[in-house]
């Protein structure tokens, strides 16, 4: 299928103001893409790029004082398949694990595996390792925690989240990451596009969306403690430990956020031609 996605960010700066960007679909996905989703800006500035410590697209742009708008806008090209599922895949114990995944085994901003490991071995400890006992908390986590962007708040950390019992996708994220983590499963935080494609409408709001991939069975598999189900459609921006490490914009400077659209949608061959 072709799915167009994108998104646009409007602001108002007191003041020229640096910024960086992480709003490109993830390098593994490039190469599906049948139009670029490059950023452009209004009005144009300069723009340079890198790769962050995790393989991550930034931009590095100065915004100019007053308003400023930002935004991607490409096609990509998807197989049409759900997240897929492994129901035998095991937990590796953590001598056997590859170097590279042992970070994703600690502790980081917002996800206290120091506070919340006690607990984590309280509620899932029976379980049966493996692809069980992520699923089992992504049903504890989906069930715990109330939904509503009323209750988004920027500094909400996974022990926070489990004390109040309320968040958005990312409150979700890090609290089943850590509960992950703790339970000695290597877990990363995603963020990126979730569709609503072949899902029956009324829709909402688009958003972007959080939400983990676990080390089981010697691959990453993704989990979505916040919908907790597969879904078609799902478009990977970044990953890291945390939010921390993958804000869509970090604005270095006073700000107002005054627009925010996001888009994905199945579209025809002929459409956007």
């Amino acid at each position: 299928m072709r799915i167009r996605l994108g998104c646009e960010l409007a602001y108002q700066l007191p003041a020229p103001t640096p910024m960086i960007i992480n709003l490109n679909v993830h390098y593994s996905r490039v190469g599906s893409l049948e139009r670029p989703d490059h950023l452009v800006t209004k009005p144009p500035v300069p723009i340079t790029s890198y790769r962050d410590s995790f393989g991550n697209w930034c931009n590095r742009l100065v915004a100019p004082a007053g308003d400023f708008v930002l935004g991607t806008d490409g096609v990509i090209h998807d197989e049409g398949l759900s997240d897929p599922v492994g129901l035998d895949a095991i937990q590796h114990e953590v001598e056997d694990l590859p170097s590279e995944t042992l970070q994703f085994l600690l502790g980081s901003r917002y996800c206290e595996t120091d506070l919340l490991s006690n607990e984590a071995w309280r509620l899932f400890g029976h379980t049966t390792p493996g692809w069980g006992r992520v699923q089992a908390i992504c049903d504890f986590v989906h069930n715990h925690v109330r939904f509503g962007y009323e209750n988004s708040r920027a500094t909400r950390t996974a022990a926070e989240t489990y004390a109040e019992g309320v968040g958005v996708c990312r409150d979700y994220t890090h609290l089943a990451v850590t509960f992950c983590r703790a339970m000695n499963i290597p877990t990363r935080y995603c963020t990126g596009y979730i569709s609503d494609i072949g899902l029956p409408p009324p829709y909402a709001s688009m958003d972007f969306a959080a939400w983990m991939e676990c080390y089981l069975g010697g691959q990453w598999w993704t989990f979505d403690p916040r919908n907790n189900a597969p879904r078609f459609g799902r478009v990977l921006i970044a990953q890291g430990r945390d939010a921390a490490d993958v804000p869509l914009t970090h604005t270095f400077g006073q700000n107002t956020l005054t627009g925010f659209k996001v888009w994905i949608r199945e579209e025809s061959a002929d459409q956007g031609k």
